[in-house]
């Protein structure tokens, strides 16, 4: 439902794009959805200034009336952005780009503008958007993004310990030569089947609660209470037979069994 709902604002948001603009996009920050809407524009991903900073750290950003240029200032760095030159201006170095102003709000070049900044940038094919890890961040957008996901559509009712496990289970996969090498990977992992039933269901893409995202901190952090669990399932919703027959048992921490 809720992925439905944000559907309907970016086709909404849509409407207010310039008629050049091929369609909207998502963009997170360290795991957040900014809170307007970004799109893509032959190839380029552009992103609302004002949302994009805050989101990167202590900004102070204004239009400049007198200039006709989006200012912005934080104690490490300044930026202008001039939509008639078509200047980007970071720290003193000018970049050539499109500058857009639609309804108010100053467009830029998210990877040129992220980059310039300091912070990373990836296309995430199943968020169909882009993921941005601010300098300093604890861990990848991408995964914390996604894991905080998994977690809460797997075990958003368990306490802190079982979420923990769920989040555990993920890593273990990802370190196993066995699946695919990275977080969403082994999530939207197919191959042998859907792995995990959130996927089948949707439910991934729910927001997820303040103890989930916290789970999944600490899952990225190094805490485990899964050992070196590959599975898991609850019996209450599932007869979990070929796990059941052809994994070992390890422990069982709230409504889920977890397996070797």
């Amino acid at each position: 439902m809720k992925r439905k709902l944000l559907c309907g604002l970016l086709a909404a948001a849509s409407l207010c794009l310039p008629v050049r603009a091929a369609r909207p996009v998502a963009v997170q920050v360290d795991g957040a959805p900014l809170s307007a809407p970004a799109y893509v524009r032959e190839g380029t991903t552009y992103a609302p200034l004002r949302e994009l900073l805050e989101a990167l750290g202590d900004w102070s950003v204004w239009w400049d009336g007198a200039s006709g240029t989006a200012q912005a200032v934080s104690e490490e760095a300044a930026l202008r952005a001039d939509p008639d030159e078509n200047t980007l201006l970071v720290n003193g170095r000018a970049h050539a780009c499109v500058v857009d102003v639609v309804e108010g709000r100053t467009y830029v070049p998210l990877r040129l503008t992220a980059e310039a900044l300091g912070a990373a940038v990836q296309w995430d094919p199943w968020l169909d958007g882009a993921a941005v890890t601010s300098p300093g961040a604890a861990h990848d957008a991408m995964d914390y993004y996604w894991l905080s996901r998994i977690i809460c559509a797997e075990s958003g009712g368990e306490a802190l310990e079982g979420q923990i496990a769920v989040g555990n289970v993920v890593l273990n996969r990802v370190a196993s030569g066995d699946f695919p090498g990275s977080v969403p990977e082994v999530i939207f992992d197919t191959e042998n089947g859907v792995q995990f039933e959130p996927v089948a269901n949707g439910t991934v893409s729910n927001e997820p609660t303040e103890l989930s995202l916290e789970a999944a901190r600490r899952v990225l952090a190094g805490e485990n209470t899964a050992g070196d669990a590959l599975y898991f399932f609850a019996p209450a919703l599932s007869q979990g037979t070929w796990i059941d027959s052809s994994r070992v048992y390890s422990h069982t921490i709230g409504c889920h069994r977890f397996y070797q």
